[in-house]
């Protein structure tokens, strides 16, 4: 009895999390549609009095991609005498050739190639070593999958003649979303960040975050909040908070678009995944103490507080997934009260303001027309199924994260798909399974054991709960296991 109510602690304590978020994320909704009043415009720079700039493209072992990020870069419509794009070059393949001469191809571009012999601090440690080395008041920074709009930095320079503007973010959006149910999935979670997130974050002050790639930073502002460190897997969010609590001001613009490649596979969503939560996690133990004793307002606090914890949401699903099943053989008993389950269905409505965030955010990048409202009702119930999926994988990570476990930055193996090409041939895609594939297995058996249980007893109070979670962790082991498997 004791035991049992130790789970319906454990699951009191969770749900409520979920809701606290799901109200932080409900403030969010509401300032994203409150944003056409106050939309930005376009305010491209002229060509006169630019600044010099920096573009700075870390890599590492990108053989399928690289040319393509090279040909974008030198494609950059800005003044050549006052551009330099450094290539930041980690790479222990034939990377490292294609790039020297693919760059010969653009002899009037000022490429500079910085090649390191180690991987020490990893892209923190690349991006670090280049500042060094740069020319320009100004660094723009591209990941190796990205395809940069041409007018990148005419549109983003502008904000930074407000000398207190110390980064300026683009959305990213998405060269392969239609490759597969999984790309599709990716962007529509990652579609809710750059848009309800991102922005409804801005437009209150609140602390947002450099994502890492299709930004660009105020060099003196990347200095003064204490350079690039490579103690946290997520540079870029480790970053933008240092700098924010030194007073920079941050500016996200929805309007301007970097195209980036998504992974199409379990193995690589995973990989990235990982890096992301444990990095948020990182961050959280880093920096979330320092947050809340500083003199900021109790709003700001509050999402500060929902921003670094969000990767904590995976934990609390997890928890709420292993506690029901002792709930609700509790309730099959009699041993709970079903008063229990009633007040539980309140804190429900955290789980339903995290869907309308998601749905909200896809249904307005696509204009509001029909045929996409349609397919987003089917992709959101998918969408969570497999985030619960996910919750085992990334609560390991969480746990890494905020107990201090370290681990080397791994990255998300690039593929430049096309709809018809196969990914499996790619030398860089990992082929070791990991213990938590066996595990996620498992639990969809389990899961599959509760809705037999729940429909041939007819306790159907938890059968849609349990239902996902069957889905989802099927969805999750089934396409680990495929991807995982040796070519």
């Amino acid at each position: 009895m004791f035991v049992l109510y130790i789970f319906v602690g454990l699951y009191a304590v969770s749900m409520l999390f979920i809701f606290l978020y799901g109200l932080a994320q409900a403030d969010l909704l509401i300032q994203y549609w409150r944003k056409p009043k106050i939309v930005q415009t376009k305010d491209s720079a002229t060509i006169s009095n630019l600044p010099k700039i920096t573009v700075q493209l870390p890599i590492f072992n990108e053989r399928y991609v690289v040319e393509r990020l090279i040909d974008a870069t030198a494609k950059f419509n800005y003044p050549k005498e006052l551009l330099q794009i450094q290539l930041l070059d980690d790479s222990t393949d034939e990377t490292s050739e294609i790039i020297q001469n693919c760059i010969l191809n653009y002899p009037e571009v000022n490429f500079q190639y910085i090649h390191r012999h180690n991987r020490q601090g990893f892209k923190a440690g690349a991006l670090k070593e280049g500042l060094i080395q740069a020319s320009g008041d100004y660094i723009a920074i591209f990941d190796a999958d990205f395809v940069p709009d041409p007018n990148f930095l005419l549109d983003t320079i502008p904000h930074f003649q407000d000398p207190k503007v110390g980064m300026v973010q683009s959305r990213w959006t998405h060269l392969n979303e239609d490759y597969s149910i999984f790309t599709r999935l990716q962007a529509f979670a990652l579609d809710a960040h750059f848009t309800v997130e991102q922005t409804g974050r801005n437009l209150q002050q609140a602390f947002i975050n450099f994502n890492g790639t299709g930004g660009i930073w105020r060099k003196n502002c990347i200095i003064d909040a204490g350079n690039w460190q490579d103690d946290t897997l997520t540079e870029d969010l480790d970053l933008s908070y240092r700098a924010q609590q030194k007073g920079w001001k941050f500016v996200y613009r929805e309007d301007i678009e970097s195209p980036a490649e998504l992974p199409p596979v379990m193995s690589a969503i995973k990989s990235q995944q990982f890096r992301w939560t444990k990095g948020g996690a990182e961050c959280a133990a880093k920096h979330l103490k320092n947050v809340l004793n500083e003199k900021h307002s109790i709003h700001k606090k509050w999402h500060a507080t929902a921003h670094l914890l969000n990767a904590v949401l995976f934990v609390a699903v997890l928890v709420v997934a292993i506690s029901s099943i002792p709930l609700w053989y509790g309730f099959y008993n009699g041993i709970l009260p079903t008063w229990l389950f009633s007040v539980a269905k309140i804190f429900l409505a955290g789980f339903v303001i995290v869907a309308a965030v998601y749905l909200s955010a896809n249904v307005s990048l696509a204009k509001y027309k029909g045929a996409s409202t349609l397919k987003f009702l089917w992709e959101l119930p998918l969408f969570l199924m497999v985030s619960m999926g996910l919750s085992l994988h990334n609560s390991q990570a969480v746990w890494e994260g905020l107990t201090g476990k370290k681990s080397p930055f791994i990255r998300t193996p690039k593929y430049n798909l096309q709809k018809s090409d196969k990914w499996w041939s790619n030398p860089y895609h990992s082929f070791k399974i990991p213990f938590t594939t066996y595990l996620e297995a498992i639990f969809a058996g389990v899961f599959a054991w509760m809705l037999y249980l729940a429909i041939s007893h007819g306790q159907l109070e938890m059968v849609i709960f349990h239902g996902m979670l069957f889905v989802g962790f099927s969805i999750v082991s089934i396409a680990s296991f495929l991807s995982y498997r040796s070519n």
